[in-house]
């Protein structure tokens, strides 16, 4: 009934690619489907877009064999049986989910989609989407079985974790169940069967209990910082040996495409009634805030070249989305005299080397702790803001 196993929808991102990736590997036949025809190229080539670690070789691989193929016509997507859907809620500007993007969506490819085939939803989505989604697509008549399976990888990790990691597998009839549940098992032998509503909470839930954590350690470090007191001499002495907080992280900035847009998605999900993720919001995205106005407590930053190491939103990837330095840039070109920028993976025409950037400023910030910059040399005379104690000098402190 139909030629291939898998069609991606969005399989050129970094959720997307990895699993087609994956399933590929495993003997597969995956169509990956994307609109970014740069991304497609690249791809067909056997070259990745993105940073992933062990996904170079496997791509040139089962794009050699023919059991990765990618494309851009929207017609492919009625020959596959599972169908793999990479698009979650977006937020709008006013930090709302938007369902309607779903919905429109769905419209889009409404005709693609063929009886029996197994639809299923691997993004974050507002919770309740799933069931929507499936109402939708049964009042028009597309007798389809729909399954939610949260994604929960780590980038840079993917295919190690797409293989450690338990699935989690959600659906609306049995048949959607088994069937994604033989699927994923391709990958792994642990399944978690749970009901849509709850996969959908569980992905929300772990991102939000991550973000928590996160404000937590930055709420910490202010406290400290505001005494004048190492507070990486603190988490040592609170986490060495000690089980009960092995899992506080240190500080640093919280940032990348989910855990803000998913607080959010809580927020709305509770009414607006969700203090805690508020709170973590309120401590996270504001840490920027908090360091440019240390560094004016400190010194006229007005006269003063700021130098910014890191841009990606995390180390050592090449992601850039929600980064929390480039909210950090924006403070500091309209309080400092002159803003530099630096970053190994993220590139910008007004970046700079790091060893310039390190020469030409006063004062060096490290947002994002790639390990290239160990080799740095940062001379006293500079003053290092280091929230992450990189460097390990007096616990950051400002």
């Amino acid at each position: 009934m139909f030629q291939h196993d898998v069609c991606v929808i969005g399989g050129c991102g970094r959720v997307g690619l990895p699993l087609s990736i994956a399933f590929a590997d495993k003997g597969l036949s995956v169509i990956v489907y994307d609109l970014d025809k740069s991304k497609l190229q690249k791809v067909s080539k056997g070259i990745m877009p993105f940073a992933e670690k062990g996904c170079d070789r496997l791509l040139k691989k089962v794009v050699a064999s023919r059991h990765l193929i990618p494309t851009d016509d929207p017609s492919k997507i009625s020959r596959a049986k599972f169908v793999v859907v990479t698009i979650g809620t977006p937020v709008e500007e006013h930090l709302n989910p938007r369902y309607d993007d779903m919905i429109k969506f769905f419209d889009n490819i409404r005709k693609y989609l063929r009886d029996g085939q197994y639809i299923i939803l691997r993004s974050t989505i507002y919770p309740g989407t799933s069931e929507n989604i499936y109402a939708y697509l049964k009042n028009n008549g597309i007798k389809i079985h729909l399954a939610f399976c949260p994604e929960r990888i780590a980038e840079d990790r993917a295919l190690e974790e797409l293989a450690a990691l338990p699935q989690i597998v959600s659906g609306f009839d049995k048949k959607a169940i088994s069937q994604v549940t033989n699927l994923f098992n391709k990958l792994t032998e642990k399944i978690i069967v749970i009901e849509p509503i709850e996969a959908e909470l569980a992905k929300l839930f772990t991102n939000n209990w991550r973000y928590i954590q996160f404000a937590t350690a930055n709420q910490f470090y202010m406290l400290a910082n505001k005494y004048d007191i190492d507070y990486y001499r603190i988490h040592h002495a609170m986490t060495y040996d000690y089980p009960r907080t092995k899992g506080l992280p240190t500080p640093g900035f919280a940032a990348g495409p989910c855990l803000f847009k998913d607080a959010m998605q809580l927020s709305a999900f509770s009414n607006n009634n969700y203090f805690l993720g508020h709170s973590a919001m309120l401590v996270n995205e504001g840490l920027p805030n908090y360091l440019v106005d240390k560094l004016r407590m400190r010194v006229k930053l007005c006269d003063k070249t700021v130098g910014i190491l890191g841009m990606a939103f995390k180390a050592n990837s090449d992601d850039e989305r929600d980064s929390l330095s480039f909210k950090l840039r924006k403070l500091l070109e309209i309080s400092s005299g002159k803003v530099y920028c630096s970053d190994p993976y993220v590139k910008r025409d007004y970046f700079i080397g790091a060893e310039k950037l390190v020469k030409l400023s006063d004062i060096i910030i490290l947002a994002t702790p790639h390990d290239v910059y160990r080799t740095l040399v940062i001379p006293r005379s500079k003053i290092l803001v280091d929230i992450w104690n990189f460097f390990n000098r007096a616990g950051g402190l400002l």
